[in-house]
């Protein structure tokens, strides 16, 4: 990799998959594993702090890294809660798992909907990250099972949308498709493609803000 002077007049398509090495092979927070483009997650924290949310529900949290960053974002926000579902939390670290403000729901996100519900105090503002199966039915069913949750004026990130949108890589159709095939009937969500303002992102289409 040549250093970024060398490199500026390379097209923009070259440049994504180096990036993408770099976020899946070495990229850490805190040490951990953590497969999350940092202008994404610049984004994220931007949000956090515009939003305020009570409870960011995360879907899909790997190592845990991400995880953690939200809920180091909640400590200076001094509020808020991370409620982190997979279908396995066996990679996650005690020093993670310990941390005051995750709550860990294992199991498939469309199947335990209800725990969800019932972890989620009464009045509380929510945004849903979605990181998960990143294949269009999946994402599809998620969309779907969680839109409700969404409180006005917060988000619904859907995550790697970049599939064949960007990279050639992960399912087709994936993300991207899902989020297209679900706005064409939700009404109470916008696409906010304000969120992509860096002009590289891993979640083309992917931040939608509840409006209704």
């Amino acid at each position: 990799m040549p250093f970024m002077e060398e490199a500026l007049d390379w097209p923009l398509s070259r440049v994504l998959p180096i990036m993408q090495k770099r976020i899946m092979e070495i990229s850490t927070y805190h040490g951990i594993p953590t497969l999350k483009s940092p202008l994404d997650f610049w984004i994220y924290q931007e949000i956090l702090w515009e939003c305020r949310p009570d409870v960011i529900i995360e879907i899909g949290n790997f190592r845990g890294g991400s995880t953690l960053a939200l809920a180091h974002t909640c400590d200076l926000l001094g509020k808020g809660k991370v409620l982190a579902i997979d279908t396995t939390h066996d990679q996650i670290s005690p020093d993670v798992q310990s941390h005051h403000r995750i709550t860990w729901i294992t199991g498939d996100a469309c199947e335990v909907v209800s725990t969800v519900r019932r972890t989620i105090p009464q009045n509380a503002s929510v945004m849903v990250i979605d990181d998960s199966v990143h294949t269009y039915e999946h994402t599809l069913r998620v969309l779907e099972a969680y839109a409700e949750i969404v409180t006005i004026g917060n988000y619904f990130i859907v995550e790697d949308g970049i599939c064949h949108h960007g990279l050639d890589i992960g399912p087709q159709p994936g993300p991207y498709e899902a989020v297209e095939t679900f706005m064409r009937t939700a009404e109470n969500f916008m696409i906010d493609r304000n969120k992509e303002n860096f002009g590289i992102t891993w979640n083309p289409k992917g931040y939608l803000r509840k409006i209704a």
